[in-house]
């Protein structure tokens, strides 16, 4: 009866932890359950703060939302390991506590303090395996920070707007993220190569990622 009634609690604990104090977003998001949601804004606060080294912070990028998107273009095997990564750092501090008395707490539910030490404790660990993990999910949030038009304006890498021909390489290859049926070229769409002018450095960037007129301040990009 006592064991039963250990198990018990502990299955409560396990569940209540995991599952339960997780506000819910009013977005929809394809991949991406609520508890992520939350850790991925969390992380991204610390990670990528407002008052960085580029003054644009990682919250601002909306790292859950090109998280959800990029979980959803990959395959399931992969999609599975980089969820248990974020599931791994979120409940991690029962074994990896951060400095004070609630340091066992969720990932999300650390002050921001704590969180900034949680992470360090990770990327210098002496262990390898912490190191690792450290890296693989600084590695998904960086390169939907990097990728950013407003970080690549900042960082003078945006692309311009260029009219690009229509070759026969474009009919064999999808574009970046799609699955080979979704080649959007045919032949009929085939054009004449570029007539060799030099790229203007000054020209317009690509729509994507030319400053808004409303929005984003200017001075958030130099």
């Amino acid at each position: 009866m006592t064991i039963w009634l250990l198990i018990a609690l502990v299955a409560l604990f396990v569940v209540r932890r995991v599952f339960s104090g997780y506000a819910v977003s009013g977005r929809k998001f394809k991949v991406l359950a609520p508890r992520e949601v939350v850790f991925l804004t969390s992380t991204a606060e610390v990670m990528f703060p407002a008052d960085g080294a580029i003054p644009f912070s990682g919250i601002e990028a909306d790292l859950p939302g090109y998280a959800d998107r990029f979980l959803g273009a990959i395959e399931p095997g992969v999609r599975w390991q980089i969820r248990a990564l974020f599931m791994l750092f979120e409940h991690a501090t029962l074994i990896f506590p951060a400095p004070g008395w609630t340091g066992m707490r969720r990932f999300s539910s650390l002050t921001i303090a704590q969180r900034e030490l949680v992470l360090q404790g990770w990327s210098q660990s002496p262990k390898f395996l912490r190191q690792i993990s450290f890296t693989a999910l600084r590695a998904v949030l960086t390169m939907g920070y990097l990728g950013h038009p407003v970080v690549m304006r900042h960082l003078g890498v945006a692309p311009y707007a260029i009219d690009t021909p229509v070759c026969e390489a474009d009919l064999l290859y999808p574009a970046i993220g799609l699955h080979p049926d979704e080649i959007r070229y045919r032949e009929q769409d085939l054009s004449p190569p570029s007539d060799g002018t030099p790229l203007d450095i000054e020209g317009p960037l690509h729509p994507d990622y030319a400053l808004p007129t409303q929005g984003i301040a200017p001075e958030a990009d130099t």
